[in-house]
């Protein structure tokens, strides 16, 4: 169990580092804007408590907030995912057939799933993200087309990131 915290605090470390100060500067005329640091919260043990992954999200979204001067959009849209993963893998997954300290990476869950569970939450933290920034229905097909695109291109990058981390063990 402290193996798993370990690796948690320096994964939290490492992809809010990679968000604020490359991921911020990176992006497709303010269409398409990666958020790798989600990978965070969706590699966080399925057994974990709600309230404790509440509070993670809270946390992590409070500070990409403190670095992109944004005032509790990335905390809001952090809780929101931190409610849509509960959901997503309450639906899914049989958390029997699994420990409760598993993470949910490509070894330990077939490649099918994690693509969707990577897609179907980041399009839901997207979604939150932008509609709370805009806060406004004027251009909306703007506003979707930012939110496909950025799932789409934090879906890729976390893809990757997944497969560059893989350990062939857990095959």
């Amino acid at each position: 169990m402290a193996k798993v915290f370990s690796y948690n605090v320096v994964r939290f470390i490492v992809l809010v580092m990679l968000q604020v100060f490359l991921f911020k500067n990176i992006g497709y005329y303010n269409l398409a804007t990666p958020f790798p640091y989600l990978l965070f919260l969706l590699l966080l043990p399925v057994g974990i408590s709600n309230f404790l992954l509440y509070v993670l999200a809270f946390i992590t979204g409070i500070t990409v907030d403190a670095f992109y001067d944004t005032l509790g959009v990335n905390a809001a849209a952090c809780v929101a995912l931190a409610w849509g993963r509960i959901i997503f893998v309450r639906i899914t997954l049989q958390t029997d057939q699994y420990e409760n300290y598993m993470t949910p990476i490509v070894g330990t869950v077939s490649f099918r799933w994690y693509l969707l569970y990577v897609f179907i939450l980041s399009l839901f933290h997207h979604t939150a993200l932008f509609l709370l920034e805009t806060f406004t229905f004027h251009q909306f097909h703007y506003t979707l087309t930012r939110i496909l695109l950025s799932c789409i291109f934090t879906t890729i990058i976390i893809l990757l990131f997944s497969l560059l981390f893989y350990r062939k063990k857990q095959r």
